[in-house]
């Protein structure tokens, strides 16, 4: 991979860079020698603001360089940005629709991997409703991962939202994704990176 492409992962609702997932590729993309094309940043619980922060880290680079990767709620964000800036994206059990008891989580409430409290507002339901994306218009740029085990979100839900795009439909497994080190290299392929011959 060119020392000027990017992978940005973007975690979920709740969780932080220290999540399985994102430790999972911090860890392999530092085994590689990548570690520099690789940005993992906690997201402010704002969308708005979560959504300026990856603008502000991608402002610098074109949608050919640009592979995101977005885990459940930072699926639905990168769903967004990926069809605000052309670019690729990873979906890695994405929130499609904003949940009808979204405001359940309204109020104070605290990261899974620290304990670290903050607050959940109002006005960012109105936030996530802004970034809704009905459909998508490149399906090729996308790579649906949805496993059937989600014991939070509707994995027909997922497949049905990003028709014609390359899809891994994971028999059982669970929101977190458990075993999903087993699909880093394909997904790193589908980002153009390939671990053979950066080892």
């Amino acid at each position: 991979m060119p020392s000027s492409q990017i992978i940005l992962y973007l975690h979920g609702f709740r969780s932080s860079p220290q999540s399985f997932k994102a430790h999972l590729f911090a860890q392999h993309m530092a085994a590689l020698g990548l570690e520099k094309n690789y940005l993992c940043p906690q997201l402010p619980a704002s969308p708005k603001a979560a959504i300026q922060l990856a603008q502000h880290l991608l402002q610098n680079y074109v949608s050919e360089q640009i592979t995101l990767v977005g885990s459940s709620l930072g699926g639905y964000y990168a769903t967004w940005l990926a069809e605000q800036l052309g670019c690729r994206a990873v979906l890695l059990n994405p929130m499609v629709h904003i949940p009808y008891d979204m405001d359940q989580f309204i109020g104070a409430t605290t990261t899974y991997h620290s304990n670290e409290v903050f607050e959940f507002k109002r006005d960012y339901v109105d936030e996530l409703r802004a970034l809704a994306t009905e459909q998508t218009t490149q399906p090729a740029r996308y790579f649906l991962f949805a496993a059937t085990g989600d014991e939070l979100l509707d994995w027909r839900d997922m497949e049905a939202h990003y028709p014609g795009a390359r899809q891994h439909i994971i028999q059982g497994s669970d929101h977190g994704l458990t075993g999903f080190e087993q699909y880093l290299d394909e997904v790193l392929a589908f980002c153009g990176i390939d671990a053979g011959a950066t080892q």
